[in-house]
């Protein structure tokens, strides 16, 4: 479907890497703990939007570049599991680190919920991790033959956004009871940590393999 392969591969992938504490939960959870349900869930909502942003940029962008060049399209997708493998093993030896910047950010003043809104969007769309992830991540599961890699970008971008947003509110709705526990309590994260890590670099390997 519209030169889209590794569908569910794709799902467990985004599973993964939502349920993994990162400056985005823990802006989240601050927000949530400090201003209540209804500022984490505006705060998710902003880092959604900027996802859009990414989302857009991934598939005009990448498209124009590549269209005209299944190989480089390719050299693109071993450059991206080359930066999972990466990503993967940086979480497997990852190690406990005082509060983030965006923790800390987030349990400061009040703010109002325009103010959160913006403040989730521009950090999402500024971050150039997540830039990386998206160049990255996504044309692993766009055939570089499909004639359709627009429309592949965009779906996966949607559902990415869905399942992200889905999970984001679902930490700050409950963020004021067992998210605010589960956080503390580093054993946890590393070990969660460590087992999305695995995962990455299997996904890596088996798509850097797979294009040869």
């Amino acid at each position: 479907m519209l030169g889209i392969t590794g569908f569910a591969f794709f799902l467990v992938a985004v599973f993964l890497l939502n349920v993994t504490p990162g400056p985005d939960t823990a802006y989240i959870v601050g927000r949530s703990v400090a201003q209540g349900r209804g500022a984490g869930i505006v705060s998710a909502l902003g880092i959604s939007a900027g996802c859009v942003v990414h989302t857009l940029a991934c598939a005009f962008g990448l498209t124009a570049i590549l269209a005209a060049s299944a190989t480089a399209f390719t050299v693109v997708k071993i450059a991206g599991a080359i930066y999972l493998i990466y990503l993967g093993v940086r979480l497997i030896f990852t190690k406990d680190a005082p509060p983030s910047d965006a923790q800390a950010s987030a349990k400061s003043a009040p703010k109002s919920l325009r103010q959160l809104f913006t403040q989730g969007f521009v950090t999402n769309v500024l971050n150039p991790k997540v830039v990386l992830f998206f160049v990255s991540f996504f044309p692993q599961f766009v055939a570089a033959d499909s004639q359709h890699k627009t429309l592949a970008f965009l779906t996966l971008g949607l559902v990415f956004i869905a399942m992200s947003t889905v999970w984001n509110s679902f930490v700050a709705w409950i963020a004021g009871s067992v998210t605010a526990r589960f956080s503390g309590k580093p054993g946890v994260k590393r070990w969660l940590d460590r087992g999305v890590g695995g995962a990455f670099v299997g996904l890596g390997i088996k798509l850097a393999t797979s294009h040869r």
